[in-house]
């Protein structure tokens, strides 16, 4: 079906309903790469019992945790083959920190729908509170959908952030694992895109990918390990684009420049002539 704007955009998605413990916390930090350096205290605070720190990046999974399904793109007006898909970008806004044990409901609704020529952009709003309707966080998110564009649509503001024009102040190489995909996609994300060869071939790649949002969490924990001496409470909100695939194992080389209240980041895939993964990446900090 093609994509209709008219009956897409303001389109509300089923609420959804759903729980987090300590352990779900732990699994998403261990799906990041937590834990590399096991006796390190400041890297435990991922990874306690009954009390984890939480990366602002955790509400991106939260509320699909125990998926055990492929997800769907089927929205009121869209309905797009999985295999065309990929990430466009994500940002989370938190209200406070995320509790280790917690309970939330999220409404989403369909933005705005942007007509890219050979593709189209679909963006999703969302908003989470706690049973007493607390806000928790806030997210925005875009879906790239190849070979859907074309439909008539307006093409869409430009987010390009400018970096200073200096060397940065912070760098840092974060390898990632063979297997980081496959541990990751317990977090509730079956695509198999990530899991799958013969259908990441189908899709137009030598083999599975990295989820875009493990590479979206690694960075952020890269960054509050670096900047903020690991202290996730710090982080107020974290925004990135997608700007290329990761394939497990590989190595992403962090480079941070400090701005006022924000750090402004870029990651390169170092194996890979520092080819880009993620771009206009900002990290407000609390």
């Amino acid at each position: 079906m093609p994509i209709d704007p008219s009956v897409a955009i303001g389109a509300e998605l089923p609420s959804q309903d759903f729980s987090w413990t300590s352990s779900e916390v732990q699994l998403y930090h261990l799906g990041l790469g937590a834990g590399s350096r096991p006796t390190d205290a400041s890297e435990l605070r991922y990874l306690r019992d009954g009390e984890s720190q939480v990366l602002p990046t955790f509400a991106t999974v939260a509320a699909t945790f125990h998926a055990a399904e492929p997800p769907k793109v089927s929205f009121p007006g869209v309905e797009i083959d999985l295999a065309k898909v990929v990430h466009g970008s994500q940002e989370v806004v938190v209200h406070g920190p995320i509790p280790a044990n917690g309970k939330g409901r999220t409404t989403t609704r369909i933005a705005e729908v942007w007509d890219k020529g050979k593709a189209a952009v679909i963006v999703q709003e969302s908003t989470t509170v706690d049973p007493e309707g607390n806000p928790l966080w806030t997210a925005r998110s875009s879906i790239f959908a190849r070979g859907e564009g074309g439909f008539g649509g307006e093409r869409g503001p430009s987010e390009s952030v400018e970096l200073p024009d200096r060397e940065p102040d912070v760098e840092v190489d974060v390898p990632t694992l063979p297997q980081q995909a496959l541990l990751y996609r317990l977090c509730g994300d079956r695509n198999p895109l990530h899991s799958d060869p013969e259908f990441a071939k189908a899709a137009g790649f030598p083999a599975p990918i990295l989820h875009g949002l493990c590479t979206y969490g690694i960075v952020c924990k890269a960054a509050t390990d670096a900047v903020l001496d690991g202290d996730a409470a710090r982080v107020k909100a974290f925004r990135a684009r997608f700007a290329g695939v990761v394939f497990p194992g590989e190595t992403l080389r962090v480079r941070i420049w400090r701005d006022g209240d924000r750090l402004l980041i870029t990651a390169v895939v170092v194996e890979r002539d520092l080819a880009p993964a993620l771009a206009d990446v900002v990290l407000t900090i609390a």
